[in-house]
C-alpha cells in the first residue's frame, strides 16, 4: 500500500521526536567536581572538569564559562585529576585511573601517570594517548552523540528535501557500543515522494592483542527508490585498527554475514530474499584540531548463497565546527545491488548536509 505524502511526513517527524528525544536524555545530566588542573606550554593555568580527549582535543569545562572549551592536546604540559578516567593509547592499550603528570627532565616528552591505586599506576607519553573518557557510575554520563538535520527547497518545481541523521555512544574500558539512524524525504511537483530511513546498531570489544578487536553489526534498511520494504543485515567479524593517533583513525574488518531482503515489488512470486555474505569494511576518520572531521565507512557483501552477486554500502561526512557545539556538516549516502530483482533500481545514492548538535565528548 503506497504511504501519502502527508503520512509519509508525519512518520518523518515521529521518528525525529522520538530519537531526539532519546539521544537528549543520554546527555550528561549531571557535572561533576571542577577541580581538575591543566597548565599549557605557554604557562597559562586553567582549573575546571576534563570531559575527555577525542581527535586530538581535550575538552574542558569551567565554571566561569559557558559550554565546553576546548585544547590543543599536544599544547598541554600538564594536568592533574582526581577523578576517574579510562585512558586509550595509540598501540591499543587501555587503562583506568586518576591522572597526574610524572616529573621528567627538562626537553623530555610529558608522561602521564594512570594511578588505579596509590600503589598502581601506569606511565604512559603524553604522545601516545589518543581518547580519554570520564568512568562514572552515573549512567549517563557515559554518552557521547550527535544530532544533524538539514531542510531544502525550491520554488521553481516545488521540491522539498528532509534529512536527519543522529548517532550516540556507549564507550566502556574494553567495550563499546552505538547506534546511528538516518533519514531522507524528497518530493517535487509531478513525482512521487522519495524516502530512505536506516538504523545500525554495532558493538566492539577490544582482545588482548594490540588494536585487535571483535565487532557484531546489525543494520535496517528502507528504500524507496529500490523497492526494499525492509533490508536486515546481521554481520560479525574480526577487526584491526591499522592506526590510531589524534590525526586519524583508519580500520578494517572482516567476517561474514546473513542478509534477509523483502521488497514491495518482484516480477516473481519470491518477494523475500535471504542470502548469506562475506564481509569487508573499513573505516577512516581524519581530524584536524577542532576545526574540521571527516569520516568515512565502506562496506562489501559478496554473496556465497549467489556468487557473483555483491552488495557495497558507503557513507561518507566532512564537518566543519562552527561555534561549541554547533558544526555544519555534508554527507553522501549510498547502496549498492549489482543483481537486484529484474525492473528494480539497483542503487540508492544521495547528498545533504545542514547543521548538527554534539553532546558528550564529540
Amino acid at each position: 500500500m503506497n504511504k501519502t505524502k502527508d503520512a509519509i511526513l508525519v512518520e518523518l517527524k515521529l521518528q525525529i521526536a522520538i530519537f531526539s528525544f532519546i539521544l537528549f536524555l543520554s546527555a550528561p545530566l549531571f557535572a561533576r567536581e571542577k577541580s581538575d588542573m591543566i597548565v599549557m606550554n605557554n604557562g597559562d593555568r586553567f582549573t575546571g572538569e576534563i570531559k575527555g580527549l577525542d581527535s586530538g582535543v581535550l575538552y574542558v569545562s569551567f565554571d566561569y564559562i559557558d559550554g565546553t572549551c576546548s585544547l590543543q592536546w599536544s599544547k598541554v604540559h600538564h594536568l592533574e585529576s582526581k577523578q576517574l578516567f579510562l585512558v586509550k593509547t595509540e598501540d591499543g592499550a587501555v587503562y583506568s585511573g586518576t591522572l597526574k603528570t610524572a616529573e621528567g627532565a627538562a626537553g623530555r616528552p610529558m608522561q602521564i601517570q594512570i594511578l588505579e591505586s596509590p600503589e598502581r599506576g601506569e606511565m604512559v607519553e603524553q604522545s601516545q594517548i589518543v581518547q580519554v573518557s570520564q568512568s562514572s557510575d552515573k549512567f549517563w554520563h557515559r554518552f557521547n552523540g550527535e544530532i544533524n538535520s538539514g531542510i531544502m527547497y525550491s520554488k521553481g518545481n516545488e521540491s522539498t528535501q528532509y534529512n536527519l541523521s543522529s548517532s550516540v555512544a556507549y564507550p566502556r574500558e574494553r567495550w563499546a557500543a552505538g547506534a546511528a539512524i538516518s533519514s531522507s524525504l524528497a518530493s517535487s511537483a509531478g513525482s512521487s515522494v522519495s524516502t530512505r530511513n536506516s538504523l545500525a546498531t554495532d558493538a566492539l570489544r577490544l582482545l588482548p592483542w594490540n588494536n585487535w578487536y571483535y565487532s557484531g553489526v546489525a543494520t535496517f534498511l528502507q528504500s524507496s527508490e529500490q523497492e526494499i520494504q525492509l533490508q536486515t543485515n546481521i554481520s560479525a567479524g574480526l577487526g584491526r585498527y591499522l592506526k590510531n593517533s589524534n590525526h586519524a583513525k583508519i580500520s578494517v574488518l572482516t567476517g561474514f554475514a546473513w542478509q534477509n531482503t523483502r521488497y514491495s515489488q518482484s516480477t516473481n512470486s519470491q518477494n523475500t530474499q535471504n542470502i548469506a555474505a562475506a564481509v569487508v569494511g573499513t573505516e577512516v576518520k581524519l581530524f584536524k584540531f577542532n576545526k574540521t572531521n571527516l569520516s568515512a565507512t565502506a562496506t562489501v557483501f559478496p554473496a556465497l548463497s549467489q556468487p557473483g552477486r555483491a552488495f557495497f554500502n558507503t557513507n561518507v561526512t566532512y564537518y566543519v565546527k562552527l561555534l561549541r557545539h554547533l558544526t555544519w556538516n555534508v554527507s553522501f549516502y549510498g547502496n549498492w545491488d549489482n543483481q537486484p530483482p529484474a525492473h528494480l533500481s539497483g542503487s540508492d545514492y544521495g547528498t545533504s548536509s545542514g547543521l548538527g548538535w554534539t553532546f558528550g565528548n564529540r
